[in-house]
């Protein structure tokens, strides 16, 4: 009976253009990867900067494995907690410019827990339209008042606070959105909080160590000192590593490390995981030209797709989407593009709205211009071949 249930289910997800299957790489990360024995330009990778094979991450994790062993052994609160720990929490508070930090084993724990331990049933959360499911389900398990708000729009959004005076609350969106690539307009969501004193959450997974001049995320992006109350970051994507962080004052932190059931309950991050995490957020800092690259040849991609007729926004990040509408025609692009040895990820439901399936590439400080190009080439094949495009 089990087993008819979920071929049931399994069939209903085929027939709707939502099946996945993992494709399975036999190299690091990088701008080319090998799939079955194939060598794959990768033009989806999260890896912003290239850092997934860099010998100066690799020795410090060997270092790390020399010294501390393999696993953390425990939860933080238990006998999880490492020296190494805790130099890693001080560096992202001295990067993102607060008083303290927390580490969480990824970044979607980090978000659900956060938010599940700040609001609770008596508070309202107002939640941008398009924020990550790790927001979504952090705003479910806390049990408040959910107002989502259109998105990317302060006026919404203030229309949605008026729906509720005097009740606390949190706003709460992602800085730099991970399937538009477009930036959450932080200056007038500053002003609303402070306005009608509301906290403000942002989530800068996709930001950090990409945006502003030093790689400090959306908040560097605008020139923000002041008005996030709670910052949360990852070390999964641009940094290379594992794991989620949020940022903030020293109250807010030892409340989240003693009430946060996802940070809790879960062993630590292994040593080596954060030597690498460390080493990392080191080359953030000292290293912009990656970044600079990295804006540069994203720009100029999205303004060559432009130019041969895909409909694609004029956003400065390297998170690009070619919105296609229906998912099967999202997956036969994708497909088309890997049998030419590319990688871009096909984006489905319920990632994405229905009738906005779409490609999503994402470009890496370590491509060539030459890479770049043949990517741009086999996406404007397909899309003649597909009718997305007719030039």
């Amino acid at each position: 009976m089990t087993e008819n249930l979920f071929d049931k289910k399994l069939q209903k997800i085929k027939a709707d253009g939502l099946y996945r299957q993992m494709k399975y790489l036999l190299s690091p990360q990088g701008s080319h990867v090998r799939i079955v024995g194939e060598d794959i330009l990768m033009l989806s990778s999260n890896s912003y900067l290239g850092l997934c094979f860099d010998e100066r991450l690799r020795k410090a994790a060997h270092a790390a494995l020399e010294q501390y062993g393999t696993g953390s052994g425990g939860s933080r609160l238990t006998t999880g907690s490492y020296d190494i720990h805790k130099r890693l929490e001080e560096e992202i508070a001295a990067f993102k410019g607060t008083e303290a930090a927390l580490v969480f084993g990824t970044g979607y724990m980090a978000n659900v827990g956060i938010i599940s331990a700040v609001a609770s049933k008596s508070w309202v959360i107002f939640s941008d339209r398009l924020n990550h499911a790790s927001i979504i389900d952090g705003c479910r398990l806390s049990g408040a008042e959910i107002a989502v708000y259109a998105h990317c729009d302060p006026a919404d959004l203030e229309r949605k606070i008026s729906q509720f005076p005097g009740r606390p609350g949190l706003i709460v969106t992602d800085g730099l959105f991970s399937v538009d690539g477009d930036i959450a307009p932080l200056p007038s969501l500053v002003e609303i909080a402070r306005r009608h004193k509301l906290l403000l959450m942002v989530d800068d997974a996709h930001a950090t160590g990409v945006l502003g001049k030093n790689g400090g995320g959306t908040t560097e992006h605008f020139g923000l000192d002041e008005g996030i109350d709670i910052a949360m970051g990852t070390l999964s994507k641009a940094l290379a590593s594992e794991g989620g962080f949020v940022a903030g004052s020293h109250s807010l932190i030892d409340y989240l490390a003693n009430t946060a059931r996802s940070f809790i309950f879960s062993t630590a991050l292994s040593p080596a995981t954060i030597a690498v995490s460390l080493a990392a957020l080191d080359i953030i800092r000292k290293e912009p030209a990656a970044r600079v690259t990295l804006c540069e040849h994203s720009l100029w991609f999205r303004e060559e797709l432009r130019t041969m007729g895909f409909d694609v926004a004029d956003y400065p990040t390297p998170i690009i989407s070619i919105v296609l509408g229906r998912p099967d025609v999202a997956v036969d692009f994708s497909k088309r593009l890997m049998e030419n040895r590319i990688f871009v990820s096909a984006i489905r439901p319920p990632t994405v709205p229905a009738g906005t399936s779409r490609l999503r590439i994402n470009i890496m400080a370590t491509h060539t211009k030459g890479e770049l190009t043949r990517g741009l080439e086999a996406i404007g094949d397909v899309g003649r071949a597909l009718g997305v495009i007719t030039s």
